[in-house]
């Protein structure tokens, strides 16, 4: 066994929120370990967020074929798609080499590459190698992020069946998918596959994709992506082997498949750190509850952030996260943060976007819902946008916008305007005031905010505002 080691803050876990929970442990000067069991390089980089936008870009590029042929182009081209997947998963690798790198580079010594559990509040337990490795530490920083949920009764198609962390390892893409799960992740892989050739079929026991909440853009997402893949959507689905293929059933209904992609979802790694040891009480699917404004569990001196406490599982939350734990973790007084309006998008083309307030969380007698459609928006109509449909939703008293959701063309950037807005406080006569160019997609935002505005006339044109002398300026 190793020299104990101690320090005044360990970290578990290196990825998006491990690593900015470092870097406010570094700065303000405290001693530090940095724990994982690899491989280094955040979820993002090597199995999420990244990788799957390469191959959405691959699709749409190859897609796009049909789009050319309708101009007067060459449709008539072919596609090696083991050629497509090897060159995703370089980009891949140098996407999740610069996280590796930094962790390697800003931990030096203090990296410790092994699995990690409590013996007891404030000491660890890491196995490295055939050696065991402990170290006493002041706080300590749970950041070790989540992974696939494969349910048991996949395990009889087992070797049929890959999760988002191995579908980029395959050599090629076989000709029929079928997705399980059609969260964010789920559509947007689905549709890359299909964009690529493949035949996917996409089943959910909910009755629309990405988490949509608000029922007529469900509604419209649902008709959109049907165009594209086979959807089976508010029903069970039962799986069997048949010789090399799987069995898909829903209903009546059937459907052989080469291979099976689960996206049910990601589960958080905290079941191997023993956190009964470290005093840590947990609920029935063994979680710790925890304060999201200052990410500390009770009033230990223990913090978790990030993937791992299965509250906002996106690359943007686990990096505010892991500075919030690492700020406070290198401090005695606590501080509580404001965390950022709530922002997601699907980059399914048209974007799945929802922002602020969902529907749901909303008391449809105190709202007032803006609308708009890409068949009214000239450049959404130019990019073959004509099924976007945009709400957003603003207080009945004021205008003050509360939420939206979206499936959209350009989507992502109406999505990160309105949250912009959402959390500055702007209504929706305030956001008229600034200016709208054309011909651009972000004119549906425009739209909506008008169908809002209306509610509330002052007499002045739409969207403009007198000085402060009332002459011009």
């Amino acid at each position: 066994m190793k020299p104990e080691i101690r320090t005044d803050v360990a970290i578990i876990g290196a990825g998006s929120a491990g690593l900015y929970a470092m870097r406010e442990v570094r700065q303000a000067g405290r001693s530090f370990v940095l724990i994982d069991h690899g491989p280094l390089g955040t979820t993002c980089a090597r199995v999420g967020c990244m990788p799957s936008k390469v191959a959405l870009h691959a699709g749409g590029l190859w897609a796009a074929r049909k789009e050319i042929a309708g101009v007067g182009g060459v449709e008539t081209l072919s596609l090696d798609t083991a050629q497509v997947w090897a060159a995703l998963r370089q980009q891949r690798d140098r996407f999740a080499s610069r996280p590796e790198k930094a962790a390697r580079a800003l931990a030096g010594e203090f990296l410790l590459e092994g699995p990690a559990r409590f013996r007891e509040p404030g000491v660890l337990e890491i196995t490295l190698g055939d050696d065991v490795q402990i170290v006493r530490a002041g706080v300590v920083v749970i950041a070790t992020g989540s992974r696939p949920v494969l349910p048991g009764w996949l395990a009889a198609v087992a070797e049929r069946t890959v999760t988002t962390d191995q579908l980029f390892e395959l050599p090629v893409l076989p000709k029929r998918v079928g997705v399980l799960g059609l969260g964010a992740i789920g559509l947007e892989m689905g549709l890359a596959m299909s964009r690529l050739g493949v035949e996917v079929i996409g089943a959910d026991v909910a009755n629309t994709v990405a988490g949509i909440v608000d029922p007529v853009i469900g509604e419209r997402a649902v008709a959109r992506f049907m165009r594209e893949i086979t959807l089976w959507l508010g029903r069970e689905v039962s799986v069997s082997t048949s010789g090399d293929e799987v069995l898909m059933r829903s209903g009546d209904r059937v459907v052989s498949v080469d291979l099976l992609l689960a996206a049910l979802g990601r589960r958080p790694n905290v079941d191997s750190l023993n956190l009964e040891a470290a005093g840590i009480e947990v609920d029935g699917r063994g979680m710790p509850k925890f304060d999201p404004a200052t990410m500390q569990i009770g009033d230990l001196p223990v913090f978790i952030a990030g993937d791992a406490n299965g509250d906002r599982p996106l690359m943007h939350e686990a990096a505010d996260e892991g500075a919030i734990a690492g700020y406070n973790a290198a401090r005695s007084e606590i501080t509580r943060f404001r965390r950022k309006v709530a922002l997601g998008i699907a980059f399914s083309d048209p974007d799945v976007a929802g922002v602020g307030a969902r529907l749901d969380q909303l008391d449809p007698q105190s709202i007032v819902i803006g609308r708009a459609g890409g068949d009214g928006n000239g450049r959404a109509r130019i990019l073959g946008g004509e099924d976007s449909l945009l709400h957003v939703y603003a207080d009945a008293r004021d205008g003050k916008l509360l939420g939206a959701a979206m499936v959209a063309t350009g989507g992502e950037h109406i999505a990160h305007l309105l949250a912009w807005a959402i959390q500055r406080g702007e209504t929706a006569q305030s956001l008229l005031q600034l200016p709208f160019y054309h011909p651009v997609v972000e004119e549906l935002l425009q739209t909506a905010l008008q169908g809002i505005a209306e509610k509330f006339p002052d007499g002045l044109p739409s969207g403009l505002a007198r000085t402060a002398t009332g002459a011009d300026t």
